[in-house]
C-alpha cells in the first residue's frame, strides 16, 4: 500500500454560479512516484507527467468503477505513451520510448511550442470503460500540436461536445529535480453562459505555472481561489489519487500461458534464467525460474490437449 506522501489530491469544485465544474490536482508526489518507478529523465518526466495529470483530471469527472485509457501513437521521437486511470483514484502509465532520443538537447523544458516536433504526426485515442456499459467507447483524433492539455480539450470539444479548458504543469528546480506538478480542468455545464466560459478559457491559458506555485509552497485551494476569484469557486470534495498498478506474479504467469507451447519449451530449455517479465506500467520485474517454466509448460500441454 502506498503511503499518503506518495498520493496526489484532486479537489472538485463549482464556479460561475454553479454553471462550470472543475477539478484541480496537487500531483507533485504522484508524478515523483511515476518518475522513480520508471527511472525517467527530465523530458520523459515532463511528457508522461502531463499525460498522467491530464488523465487523472479526466477520470475525476467520472464515478463508480469507470475507467479511462489515454493513448498517444506518433511518428516523432516520443513514439507514444499510454496512461490508465480509474474513478476510484488509481493511475498508471508508461512511455513507449525511454529515453527519448534527441538530435540536439532542448534549451528549456518551459513552454510547449518547441516540444511539438517530438511528437510528429499521430493520434490521440481516449477510451472510456463505463461500469454499466457493455462495451468501451473509444474516440481517436489526429494530433494538432503535441500540447497534451490542448489535445485533451480538443477531444472534449469534438467527441463529447463539452467546452473544456485545461492547465497542466510540471516544474523542475535548477538541479533538474521535480519541484511541483499539478493540473486544472474546467468544463461548461449545460446552460452555461458561453461568454463567461470563453473568459475562463482565456484566463486558464494565461495562468501562471501551477507547478511552480506548488514548488514555492502554495496550496492548491488558496491558489485556485486567488486565480479564479471573480468566478467564486466553491470546493465540493477531495479525493486521493495513487500511482498504483494492478500487475502481480499471477497475471504475468497467465501472460506466459498465452505463448505457444514451442516458445515456452524453448524458454524452459534455454533460459537464460531467471526469465524475467517487466510490467510496462510500473517497471516491476517478475522472475521465473526453470522449474516455474516447466510447470507452465505442463499447464500449456494440458490446455492444448483439451482443445
Amino acid at each position: 500500500m502506498e503511503s499518503p506522501a506518495e498520493a496526489g489530491i484532486a479537489s472538485s469544485f463549482l464556479l460561475a454560479e454553479k454553471t462550470v465544474r472543475g477539478v484541480i490536482i496537487e500531483g507533485t508526489s504522484l508524478v515523483r512516484e511515476m518518475r522513480n518507478r520508471h527511472a525517467l529523465g527530465d523530458l520523459e518526466t515532463l511528457l508522461l507527467g502531463q499525460a498522467l495529470l491530464g488523465t487523472a483530471l479526466m477520470v475525476s469527472t467520472l464515478k463508480g468503477q469507470d475507467e479511462i485509457n489515454l493513448r498517444i501513437d506518433c511518428s516523432g521521437p516520443v513514439k507514444g505513451l499510454v496512461v490508465e486511470a480509474t474513478a476510484t483514484g488509481e493511475v498508471r502509465g508508461y512511455l513507449k520510448q525511454v529515453p527519448i532520443p534527441l538530435a540536439t538537447p532542448l534549451a528549456s523544458l518551459e513552454g510547449t511550442n518547441h516540444l511539438e516536433p517530438l511528437w510528429g504526426e499521430g493520434f490521440l485515442t481516449i477510451t472510456r470503460f463505463m461500469e454499466e456499459g457493455r462495451q468501451p467507447f473509444s474516440s481517436s483524433l489526429a494530433l494538432q500540436s503535441g500540447n497534451i492539455a490542448a489535445e485533451i480539450a480538443t477531444y472534449y470539444r469534438i467527441s463529447e461536445q463539452t467546452p473544456t479548458a485545461i492547465h497542466l504543469s510540471v516544474s523542475f528546480d535548477s538541479r533538474g529535480e521535480l519541484a511541483g506538478a499539478g493540473g486544472l480542468l474546467l468544463q461548461a455545464m449545460p446552460g452555461a453562459d458561453k461568454k463567461i466560459f470563453a473568459s475562463l478559457e482565456q484566463q486558464t491559458q494565461a495562468l501562471p505555472s501551477l507547478g511552480k506555485a506548488l514548488a514555492e509552497g502554495h496550496k492548491i485551494e488558496p491558489w485556485l481561489e486567488e486565480q479564479l476569484a471573480p468566478f467564486l469557486p466553491v470546493i465540493l470534495e477531495k479525493k486521493t489519487i495513487l500511482y498504483r498498478c494492478r500487475c502481480d506474479a499471477e497475471r504475468m504467469r497467465l501472460l506466459l500461458l498465452h505463448l505457444s507451447l514451442a516458445d515456452l519449451e524453448d524458454m524452459r530449455a534455454n533460459g537464460p534464467f531467471p526469465v524475467t517479465l517487466t510490467c510496462h506500467f510500473c517497471n516491476q520485474h517478475y522472475p521465473f525460474e526453470q522449474q516455474a517454466l516447466a510447470d507452465i509448460c505442463r499447464e500449456k500441454q494440458a490446455q492444448t490437449a483439451t482443445t
